[in-house]
């Protein structure tokens, strides 16, 4: 048994300098920067969100702009099998601790390790 729920909509930003589209989405939304500079070297921002609301993170990437979406587990392999087995596939599997997916439409998607303390409301349960 595992458990499983959506966890973040990540904001892919073709860009140089993140600050620029950070401050954008944060009026667009009407959510405060949280964390400018999430890791240290400007590849990641977060916006502040509820406990029960979705993380909201931007990340500097190489690759076209886009949204993804990532489903947090406390047990990612389990996780990523149970997808597989709806006809996602595997595409990569990051740092030893998430796997980047891919769904039968296309979209790209991560499943990670648990990203807040508690796993709070709209939690699944995997048998």
């Amino acid at each position: 048994m595992h458990h499983s729920r959506l966890c973040t909509l990540v904001l892919d930003c073709k860009v140089d300098d993140l600050a620029e589209s950070t401050a954008f989405w944060s009026r667009a939304l009407g959510k405060p920067v949280g964390n400018p500079d999430s890791d240290g070297d400007g590849r990641y921002a977060e916006l502040e969100t509820a406990e029960d609301e979705p993380i909201i993170l931007l990340q500097r990437v190489e690759h076209e702009s886009r949204v993804h979406l990532d489903i947090e587990t406390d047990d990612v392999q389990a996780e990523a099998e149970r997808l597989e087995a709806l006809g996602a596939k595997k595409i990569a599997f990051r740092h030893g601790r998430w796997w980047v997916m891919e769904a039968p439409s296309g979209h790209r998607f991560c499943v990670v390790r648990r990203q807040r303390e508690a796993f709070g409301p709209h939690l699944n349960r995997w048998d």
